[in-house]
């Protein structure tokens, strides 16, 4: 359940950054008068030049957990060092159960990644990049590895100088 929207920020400006909702699901907590019903939003958020965040939100309802999400997604950003529309070299990351291999890729050859990682990538701006989801297929954990992915790139001039 994956959807592209911009959102205005509180003063009815459109926002430089996309969003993108990658999973919602619906928690319940058993309490003394019944069930207590929320839903928790996974949403990416990124300016396609290179800035992307994850946030996790969780409210009673769909929308309220959203803007929670964007709101922590927002705070949350970070730069990734690109080489044209692509990462600078390749890297594989672990983190809990997610594995995810990510390598750069010549032109022209587009975003080859599944759903969680092509929706982090997208964001970000990056447009040919090859990936592989090695570990959980639980979209959350996928989402927070390739983060950990883009976060341990470095760019060019810091490999060759150091």
């Amino acid at each position: 359940m994956m959807n592209n929207f911009r959102r205005s920020d509180n003063r009815g400006v459109p926002s430089e950054f996309e969003e993108k909702v990658v999973q919602v699901n619906r928690v319940s907590k058993k309490t003394k008068g019944g069930n207590k019903v929320g839903f928790s939003v996974l949403v990416v958020v990124g300016n396609k030049k290179g800035k992307v965040g994850v946030g996790l939100g969780g409210a009673p309802d769909v929308s309220a957990a959203v803007k929670k999400a964007v709101i922590y997604a927002r705070k949350h950003l970070f730069t990734i060092p690109m080489k044209q529309a692509t990462i600078p070299h390749e890297v594989y990351v672990k983190v809990g159960a997610a594995k995810i291999m990510l390598k750069p890729a010549p032109p022209g050859t587009g975003v080859i990644a599944g759903g969680p990682v092509r929706a982090v990538v997208e964001a970000a701006g990056i447009r040919d990049i090859v990936s592989k989801i090695l570990g959980t297929n639980n979209k959350a954990s996928n989402v927070y590895a390739t983060m950990e992915a883009l976060k341990k790139l470095r760019s060019i001039r810091t490999t060759t100088q150091g």
